[in-house]
């Protein structure tokens, strides 16, 4: 027979505990702060409750006969009592004893009375909440919050928490795409999709997020709409616009797409006769797509001498003589900036100080890069709409801000009334 033999726990040396960095960072500044929260807070509370009394802890309740008027007179309650509380702000977690007093609700009934300063069954300040927020948005995910604000918090906050934080950004995303757009002086819009993998049915799926970005009329960008759709069809773009329409956006006055079909025909459903620009970067990309790569080169810098031609007449002789060359070199690229007309160069019918801004989309491929940047972390989303959520809440919590167009000095200016192909 074998048999097993066992150490005493006593015998095994004891683990020494951890030390991690920060741990003997002692601040005397923030541990006195730190120590007269509670008193602070509950100071608050109590003097709070003495107002709702009309009278301090262990006084009698006033009456009419003492020269005080009716109204004061007629408070009724009493205090029994207090509850312990725990409540995490920027300055940590602390334990805070909340008082507790019954108030005559009218009816010959009483009622707990309710500190407005502290809410019933609040377990974090809207700063804590905020800085949790601020957090997961610039690109930690819920696990790695906890990590990052253990030295604030000493561990009080958990993935969990982080989640509940993050759903209460969702009524004022909700708001956000019930608002009127009546009184946006939108003058231009740039539309584009970008894809994301989130978590569909338990099982990671691939959907597009369909943006839109409207100019105003002082050059200010502005995210206008973001919703989650299967893909970029017709219908799904249609959605998007019928909402935006719906809310009494304003018709624009120019367009800059990516080239998408299904856009460009949404488009000429509601918006038929304003102007359209494809971007320039997503129509060289097409026209390399149609050549074999040893043309590459020489394709970039004809595409590129025409587009950034400085006048408008030098851009429409350029741009027949690039047709002609290529129609005898490779057809198959000349024909791919045919299929595009006069679309491709809509820019040059503004001001020129104007060009930079209106031949690309590159102002929502910047949001999308950022977007990608920011959800790396993530790989896969939990749900669609906490996709299209998060986006906004890049923009709308300032971890990402959108300047101004180039040349909007110049954007009162109309539209040229030469011939420009527009989105049918």
């Amino acid at each position: 027979m074998t048999s097993t033999t066992m150490k005493p726990d006593a015998v095994q040396p004891d683990a020494a505990p951890a030390a991690y960095l920060f741990d003997d960072w002692f601040d005397p500044i923030e541990a006195g702060l730190r120590d007269r929260v509670r008193d602070f807070i509950e100071t608050m509370i109590r003097t709070e409750l003495d107002a709702a009394l009309a009278r301090p802890r262990y006084a009698r309740r006033p009456d009419a006969g003492d020269g005080v008027d009716g109204a004061t007179a007629g408070v009724n309650g009493h205090r029994h009592g207090s509850r312990t509380r725990t409540l995490t702000g920027t300055f940590g977690s602390t334990e805070i004893r909340v008082p507790r007093a019954r108030i005559d609700a009218g009816d010959g009934k009483t009622g707990e009375w309710k500190s407005k300063a502290l809410r019933a069954y609040q377990r974090r300040t809207k700063a804590a909440d905020a800085l949790i927020a601020s957090t997961y948005l610039a690109g930690t995910n819920t696990r790695r919050v906890r990590r990052a604000l253990a030295a604030l918090f000493g561990g009080a906050v958990g993935k969990d928490t982080v989640s509940r934080v993050w759903r209460k950004v969702k009524t004022d995303w909700e708001a956000w795409n019930a608002r009127s757009l009546a009184d946006e002086p939108i003058i231009r819009l740039i539309l584009d999709g970008t894809v994301v993998r989130v978590r569909l049915d338990r099982k990671a799926t691939s959907i597009s997020l369909l943006v839109v970005i409207g100019v105003r009329e002082d050059g200010q960008k502005v995210l206008l709409s973001v919703k989650d759709m299967g893909g970029e069809s017709t219908e799904a773009w249609r959605t998007v616009l019928d909402d935006l329409i719906a809310r009494d956006l304003r018709r624009p006055e120019f367009l800059i797409v990516d080239g998408a079909p299904g856009l460009e025909k949404a488009i000429a459903a509601v918006w038929n006769g304003v102007p359209l620009q494809r971007c320039t970067v997503h129509k060289h990309r097409n026209l390399l797509a149609h050549a074999p790569e040893r043309l590459h080169e020489e394709i970039t810098a004809d595409d590129t001498d025409m587009i950034y031609a400085a006048t408008a007449e030098d851009i429409e002789k350029r741009r027949r003589a690039f047709v002609r060359k290529w129609r005898l070199r490779h057809r198959a690229v000349a024909d791919s900036l045919e299929e595009a007309g006069d679309a491709v160069i809509a820019f040059t019918r503004l001001p020129p100080s104007q060009w930079r801004s209106a031949r690309t989309s590159n102002a929502i491929e910047r949001l999308h890069e950022e977007f990608k940047r920011r959800i790396k972390t993530q790989t896969v989303l939990p749900s669609a709409d906490t996709a299209a959520m998060l986006f906004w809440a890049l923009l709308a919590s300032g971890q990402i801000n959108m300047r101004k167009v180039d040349g909007w000095q110049t954007l009162a200016v109309k539209v040229g009334d030469g011939p420009i192909d527009l989105a049918a």
